[in-house]
């Protein structure tokens, strides 16, 4: 079977491509690179049931595959602040160009969405069945509604189309290849932490995120796509732990053995917006796909460090 995977060279689609690999099926990454690296799928490349298509999604185009899993998207506040237009269409016009292709030969589609659907929730913790909190023409938004949109359209095309469409709603995940300048907590702190700067915090440190290490997500992922019964379902993928900032900055600091002080810094401008809490209630990720998460948050830190002393950080 050949699986489709956009966004395929980015942190999370290159670790569901290995995944997929690993499992028996010839895969297809299609990525432009945008946010993307070609590095993290270079170990990939060569082999025979492998291959690299860059080409930007928004664009007209026609794949044929079995399992289209529909990833691409800048998803790193750096990553949609610098490209706001880009991540509005690809989250719009990409994924009905995704659809459009899965409708025409049949395939299974699934579209990854993410927890900033539930903007600055209201409901804690977060539940599918929530329909969230967001600012439509906020800094975020260029990110939040067009994923939102996403799973309009997705659906859509469930109820229209009969298609085999399912969607993901990602909270906060890490692990090795998350890029160090990107924006993202995880990677901003042991980038700080290893090379002895400043462990920033903005606000009082006491808004809240939960952390899930990549392998975990990517099991949940492939399990949404395969199992069955989940055809026009929405499933929260995350690991319900949950840390204030500034317990996360303590506890990276401890991790990396780091003189960093920790600074509590003014919300900047770009940083409006941001939630004040985020959990994932994961109870029917576990009863539909048997799906909870293995590493432990200590755990999945101790292995992402190491890979960022391997890549000569500190």
């Amino acid at each position: 079977m050949k699986a489709v995977v956009t966004g395929g060279a980015g942190f999370i689609g290159s670790h569901l491509c290995e995944a997929l690999l690993a499992a028996g099926y010839e895969v297809l990454c299609v990525d432009n690179l945008l946010t993307g690296d070609r590095s993290n799928i270079a170990h990939l490349e060569g082999r025979r049931d492998f291959r690299f298509l860059q080409h930007d999604v928004v664009e007209p185009l026609f794949i044929e595959g079995d399992l289209y899993f529909h990833l691409a998207s800048p998803a790193s506040p750096v990553g949609y602040r610098t490209y706001p237009v880009e991540t509005l269409l690809v989250n719009s016009v990409g994924t009905r160009n995704l659809l459009e292709c899965a409708r025409k030969v049949g395939g299974k589609f699934l579209m990854a969405s993410t927890s900033e659907a539930y903007g600055d929730p209201l409901v804690h913790p977060q539940s599918e069945d929530y329909w969230g909190n967001v600012n439509p023409v906020g800094v975020r938004a260029c990110y939040d509604e067009s994923k939102r949109f996403g799973e309009a359209i997705t659906m859509e095309y469930v109820r229209t189309y009969d298609l085999d469409a399912r969607i993901i709603r990602i909270f906060n995940t890490y692990g090795p290849r998350n890029k160090a300048d990107d924006g993202r907590v995880v990677p901003t702190f042991i980038s700080q932490a290893l090379k002895g700067e400043p462990i920033t915090v903005y606000g009082d440190g006491s808004q809240t995120r939960s952390f899930c290490y990549v392998s975990d997500l990517v099991e949940g992922i492939m399990l949404a796509m395969l199992t069955v019964g989940t055809k026009g379902e929405v499933i929260n993928l995350g690991n319900p732990a949950e840390y204030t900032i500034l317990q996360f900055a303590e506890l990276i600091k401890a991790l990396c053995d780091s003189p960093s002080p920790v600074q509590l810094l003014p919300l900047p401008p770009s940083r409006q917006g941001d939630p004040m809490r985020r959990r994932p209630d994961i109870s029917k990720a576990r009863r539909l796909l048997g799906w909870a998460p293995k590493v432990s948050v200590e755990e999945g830190l101790r292995r992402t460090v190491e890979w960022y002393k391997q890549q000569g950080i500190s």
